[in-house]
């Protein structure tokens, strides 16, 4: 069957079923936290939007992104993908409608048929002085597999709009002559997220929406470019602005490679860009610049953002007065635990995990977030209980349903260098200690979070890591100390009780330059779990990796490289970097040196009240405020 016609069928059957009343579109169940509100509480809902089993003639449906017209209409757009969910087969861009601020949506519509090649990442702007919807995309050459694009990837950019509220749409535009330059050969990508229009200062009326794409010099990728692409005639013509450009080593490494960026305009004028970070050295998922001329240059290179804990994914942008939110998903690892974090200072700092609100804890990828009306906000996002690709979702929700801003959190003293004081949370109490005070965690949400400073990552150099625990439970995971990322493949180092399997283990994860990560870790033969208070020395040396608990020690052949590298990364005390394990018992005088420290040098009272060399100085013995 040829494919416009397949098109037309599809359309027509979906469009005759909702009219008849058979399709309907069902709810999803909010997040336990947040169950449907009784009347006059602040509002969540949500709904499946795009599915293969309610959507015929598609296979997989991905990558969504959303916009609110002139007139209050919300489009909802997203990859219809034929054959099977891989990024480069037979994918169509389709978009569904509401009239209500998202309570009822019509069928679904076919915007750019595919017709067997890829046209997809849809990035849609509205202009609100002309009522125009633009729709920028990307096309290239169609698999009948489930692969990637083959490198370097024919991408080109399109554009198509819409003047009747998105009913009907132009035919599509080839913009490669305005925006692909010669040398952004390889892989080219418009958004996938909704574009802007800037409202404020010399620059009200621009159009902006972002790209990344990458240069190809007939063997390899070379470099990593993102852009702001900037319209001043109301999409008449389309220039190239703000870029900036990342090389890539021989080797294949880089420091970043900002990609799938989301865009909002702040208070001052200014418009703050957010990326995902793709395994670059720099530490971190989500990185992040800013552009005061309307979207023609950054005011600095992309910077990474290391505590902004997510895993490698797109994520979106919505300013709600002062307050900027940001949807992403929260699992450091993998692509689960959706949720909304804010920024109550343009984008300088962002609500960490724990004071975020939880959209689902089911697996969740891509997103996009729209002002559905004047008091809700619309988060349309991949959402499934067994994978993140098994529906798009569309949830609603008031912004007093948000997590209120939270105060500063207790505090406990880093005697480190130039360290502030680290975060106390869940209620961590005081208990007796060592010699002197210590903290008592309760195992449930009880842990002392460090702020990040560029002094904490350890890098491929030795260290010593030293702390006193006690504790008596006999299952579960029982951290102790977690410094870095998280997962198989992410640079990291931690230490922890195992008490069903009897043991104490220490663990590093190390990357080295292109190679795959490679683990090392260290046993105990006894969790010394008797509820007494027990040394723990975790070091890394020229004698390789090694533990030892009350001057007992065991040790294992080092493996080289950073510990500390191309992931999110925090030191957390008494939790594991996920929040997916709390400790139950008491931790005290947790220290980490810069080096690796010999037993004299433990026991010496000189080095232990000295702050040289040390990373980190908890002696966890009072908290403030």
């Amino acid at each position: 069957m040829p494919s416009g016609l397949r098109a037309r069928l599809r359309s027509a059957l979906v469009t005759a079923l909702t009219a008849a009343g058979l399709l309907v579109l069902p709810l999803a169940s909010p997040h336990p936290a947040h169950a449907q509100p009784a009347a006059g509480t602040p509002e969540f809902a949500q709904q499946i939007l795009f599915k293969a089993s309610q959507d015929p003639g598609y296979a997989c449906f991905r990558i969504p992104a959303i916009v609110r017209s002139t007139d209050g209409t919300l489009l909802a757009f997203a990859e219809g993908r034929v054959l099977n969910c891989g990024d480069a087969a037979d994918i169509d861009i389709v978009v569904k409608r509401s009239t209500d601020g998202g309570r009822t949506w019509g069928p679904l519509r076919v915007v750019n048929e595919g017709a067997g090649d890829t046209h997809g990442n849809p990035a849609p702007i509205v202009d609100r002085d002309t009522g125009r919807i633009w729709l920028a995309e990307t096309y290239n050459t169609g698999r009948t597999d489930s692969a990637g694009c083959s490198v370097p990837c024919d991408r080109t950019p399109h554009l198509q709009f819409s003047d009747d509220d998105g009913l009907t749409w132009s035919e599509p535009r080839d913009l490669s002559p305005e925006i692909l330059p010669a040398d952004w050969n390889s892989w080219y990508a418009t958004g996938p997220v909704h574009g802007i229009q800037l409202t404020r200062g010399r620059y009200a009326g621009r159009l902006v929406f972002g790209v990344n794409t990458e240069t190809w010099d007939g063997s390899r990728v070379t470099a990593n470019h993102a852009a702001l692409i900037v319209s001043d005639d109301h999409g008449g013509h389309w220039r190239i602005g703000a870029t900036d450009t990342w090389p890539i080593a021989a080797d294949g490494t880089f420091r970043q490679k900002p990609s799938e960026v989301t865009l909002t305009e702040r208070t001052d004028g200014s418009v703050l860009v957010s990326g995902r970070e793709q395994d670059g050295t720099d530490l971190g998922h989500r990185t992040q610049a800013l552009s005061r001329d309307g979207g023609s240059s950054f005011t600095a290179p992309f910077r990474d953002l290391p505590d902004l804990y997510t895993p490698q994914v797109q994520g979106s942008m919505l300013r709600l007065g002062d307050r900027i939110l940001l949807a992403c998903p929260a699992d450091p690892d993998r692509r689960r635990t959706m949720m909304i974090r804010s920024s109550y200072d343009g984008g300088r700092t962002w609500d960490s995990v724990d004071r975020g609100t939880v959209v689902t804890t089911d697996w969740s990828g891509y997103s996009d977030l729209v002002r559905a009306d004047h008091d809700t906000v619309g988060l349309m996002y991949e959402g499934g209980a067994v994978d993140a690709r098994d529906e798009i979702r569309f949830a609603r929700f008031t912004e007093d349903w948000l997590a209120p801003r939270r105060g500063p959190d207790p505090r406990t003293a880093d005697l480190a260098r130039h360290a502030r004081p680290a975060a106390v949370l869940g209620g961590a109490e005081e208990t007796d200690g060592v010699s002197g005070g210590a903290l008592e965690f309760d195992g449930t949400d009880d842990a002392v979070r460090l702020p990040y400073r560029p002094g904490l990552p350890l890098g491929s150099g030795d260290f010593t890591a030293s702390l006193w625990f006690r504790y008596a439970a006999t299952t579960g995971e029982q951290p102790l100390l977690w410094m870095g990322g998280i997962g198989t493949s992410q640079p990291q180092v931690w230490v922890r009780g195992e008490p069903a399997n009897n043991r104490i283990q220490g663990l590093i994860t190390v990357r080295n330059g292109a190679a795959a990560p490679q683990t090392a870790f260290v046993r105990t033969a006894t969790a010394y779990n008797d509820g007494q208070w027990h040394h723990l020395v975790l070091r890394r040396g020229a004698d390789g990796l090694s533990l030892s608990v009350d001057g007992t020690r065991s040790g294992v052949g080092d493996v080289p490289g950073s510990v500390s590298r191309n992931s999110p990364f925090g030191v957390h005390i008494g939790q594991r970097m996920d929040s997916r394990a709390f400790f139950t018992g008491a931790i005290d005088e947790v220290r980490v040196w810069d080096r690796a420290l010999t037993d004299e040098e433990l026991s010496d009272p000189k080095v232990l009240r000295s702050a040289k060399d040390t990373v980190l100085w908890l002696p966890l013995d009072r908290v403030r405020g």
